[in-house]
């Protein structure tokens, strides 16, 4: 498995319909792609969001990033959506599980 994690903070002034648009689009769409396992956003209080994203493999991971579409709307994330963001690759993260039977 790969992860990724986007930390992420928007601009004050973005246009929230449009960013609304093209995250419901890059979502459907990266759930299209080869080796998508599984997509989860979480905003916290203070409006950081945390987007998690889990891929079979780093290749399939680098093509979602280089996807042309998504590439696009990476751009326009730049310009016009994010005041900040970190992006975490993680091939084979060590994985810890619980769950009550």
């Amino acid at each position: 498995m790969f992860l990724v994690v986007f930390r992420n903070r928007k601009r004050a002034d973005i246009d929230a319909q449009a960013y609304s648009r093209d995250a419901d689009a890059m979502e459907a769409l990266a759930r299209s792609q080869p080796g998508f396992i599984s997509f989860k956003s979480y905003a916290s209080e203070d409006g950081e969001v945390i987007a998690l994203s889990e891929w079979e493999d780093e290749a399939s991971a680098r093509a979602w990033g280089r996807q042309a579409e998504h590439a696009t709307v990476q751009g326009r994330g730049r310009a016009d959506y994010y005041q900040d963001y970190t992006l975490f690759a993680c091939d084979s993260p060590r994985i810890h599980r619980f769950e009550r039977s």
